[in-house]
């Protein structure tokens, strides 16, 4: 459909008398995004759902978009002041604190994954799963539990196997001569991605 067509659409059937093809095209773009109402009109106007205009959200914006809740929603229900609420959207950083983080996690039903990237938690991961897999990852499995709010023992398995796959990289280190250091690079490279390692292990969980 053009954007004057899917405008028209939008104007006729929802209410949407403000938007014009410009929108349409902006929106196209990725220069501008759509408030709730807009969204929601626009995915009427094309028969489809919101999420399947906007792909996977990615920031906290486009998460409350794709939720169809209002910024002053989420602001309430936080417990956050509006300006508050907005210059963290604004921003892209989260610095709500742990019970408004577990709020905005069930206001915006979060995958954990998302939720953990949104409040800024990928760094605190990424240090608590370096730990586990260096040394005792039982230890860790409380901390990571609560940073990432799932059970306890879907840890177990995840942290089980990273830690063996890291002993085994460093291990192979030692074990070649001094002047190799491919294996070192290995280590490395695994730490850097130890975040995405990890997910990726815990969606394989039944």
């Amino acid at each position: 459909m053009a954007h004057g067509h899917v405008a028209y659409a939008m104007r006729a059937s929802f209410g949407t008398a403000h938007v014009s093809p410009e929108h349409i095209a902006a929106w196209e773009r990725g220069t501008a995004l759509p408030d709730p109402h807009e969204l929601a009109a626009l995915a009427g106007a094309l028969w489809c759902h919101p999420s399947e205009i906007m792909g996977h959200p990615r920031t906290l914006r486009e998460h409350r978009i794709a939720c169809g809740i209002s910024a002053e929603a989420v602001a309430h229900g936080t417990g956050l002041p509006l300006d508050a609420y907005l210059r963290m959207e604004e921003t892209g950083r989260w610095t709500g604190d742990q019970r408004q983080s577990a709020k905005l996690g069930s206001l915006l039903r979060l995958p954990p994954r998302d939720h953990v990237a949104i409040t800024g938690l990928e760094d605190e991961l990424a240090r608590l799963l370096t730990e586990a897999v260096s040394t005792r990852w039982q230890a860790h499995v409380r901390a990571i539990a609560k940073l990432v709010s799932v059970d306890r023992k879907q840890l177990h398995e995840p942290l089980d196997s990273m830690y063996h796959e890291y002993q085994a990289l460093m291990a192979a280190t030692l074990s070649r001569a001094s002047g190799s250091t491919a294996s070192g690079e290995d280590g490395r490279r695994y730490v850097e991605e130890i975040v995405d390692h990890f997910w990726a292990r815990l969606s394989e969980q039944p």
